[in-house]
């Protein structure tokens, strides 16, 4: 599987920002168009919300909750009601730009893959008439960027977060929480609510397994929308280098600290690192969101339609049995 190229990245090599937009909906329409969104059901499949017609009911395969009392009265034929995608939707994306972004040591910085998925995402709700808007954390202010339809607008709001300067260190952790309760508060039409940050939370005190302040308002956002949290990762962020005595910087806090790179140290931090990505995968489920990991280092398109084919798979069992779903 070739990999995919990063807007960020094209621009960086004397191309011109249409250019590498252009090259970006060229990949999203050739490799996902019409399998992300094949009926209309989002990057995380379901069965919709809204009533359609009904049918026979069929024993072992149709959810009872589903049931359509007034038709099975009239016919005394148990039916029920089938249920559609929602049509119309607002899909909005909360953009994180913080300066734990501008990083990367493979095929792109974390920033480039920010913009690939904002964009594989507004491409394909776009071109099935979905208004679009998002939210993006930069340095210390969380900016509101308005939802609108069409091509022109999508490039518009692609090249705002392409033109973004690089966050300067010093201004603190990240405001995830904050940004994600602006999010569920300000958008109440329900519809796709998509995050993508790198998750870089340690929890309190330190604590990977301690609850994240983003968790609560990410719940109350998965109660009302359909969530996809997208984690966007670097391979040295998994694993350090057999390099020596290195210099590493805190983006969030500019301080800088020496460090020999032993096998001990090298161990501990690798083991760090996995504790907090497992911990940050069982906290995205406990607030009912999907989770969809992107890597510097892989090819984002191919893992996203890997994300999206597996759950589609899972969505249509549990369809099929409703009594494993509620058992899962």
């Amino acid at each position: 599987m070739t990999g995919a190229h990063a807007p960020g990245r094209d621009a960086g090599h004397g191309r011109s920002p249409e250019h590498a937009l252009r090259r970006l909906e060229l990949t999203v329409v050739r490799r996902l168009d019409g399998l992300l969104h094949g009926q209309h059901q989002g990057l995380l499949p379901g069965a919709g919300s809204e009533p359609g017609d009904s049918r026979v009911y069929v024993p072992g395969e149709d959810d009872v909750r589903r049931m359509d009392w007034s038709v099975t009265a009239r016919t005394t034929i148990p039916h029920v009601r089938d249920l559609v995608a929602d049509r119309e939707l607002e899909t909005w994306v909360l953009a994180d730009l913080s300066a734990s972004m501008d990083f990367g040591t493979a095929a792109m910085e974390k920033r480039d893959l920010v913009v690939a998925a904002v964009g594989a995402v507004g491409f394909l709700t776009s071109r099935i008439g979905d208004r679009f808007g998002a939210y993006v954390i930069h340095g210390d202010q969380i900016h509101r960027l308005p939802a609108r339809t069409g091509r022109p607008a999508m490039y518009a709001l692609l090249q705002t977060l392409l033109d973004a300067p690089r966050g300067a260190p010093g201004h603190g952790p990240t405001r995830l929480a904050e940004a994600i309760d602006l999010l569920g508060k300000a958008r109440r039409k329900r519809g796709l609510r998509v995050i993508v940050s790198d998750f870089l939370d340690l929890g309190k005190n330190g604590d990977p397994e301690s609850e994240r302040d983003w968790e609560r308002p990410m719940r109350r956002l998965a109660a009302r929308h359909q969530v996809l949290a997208v984690e966007v990762l670097d391979p040295r962020e998994l694993e350090l280098p057999d390099v020596g005595l290195v210099a590493l910087t805190d983006p969030e806090t500019g301080r800088t600290r020496e460090v020999l790179l032993t096998p001990k140290i090298r161990r501990a931090y690798a083991e760090a690192a996995a504790a907090q990505r497992a911990a940050t995968h069982v906290a995205l489920r406990r607030c009912g969101a999907g989770h969809l990991v992107l890597r510097t280092d892989r090819d984002w398109v191919y893992d996203i339609a890997q994300y999206t084919l597996r759950h589609r798979r899972t969505a249509h069992l549990a369809g099929r049995h409703p009594t494993r779903r509620a058992g899962a």
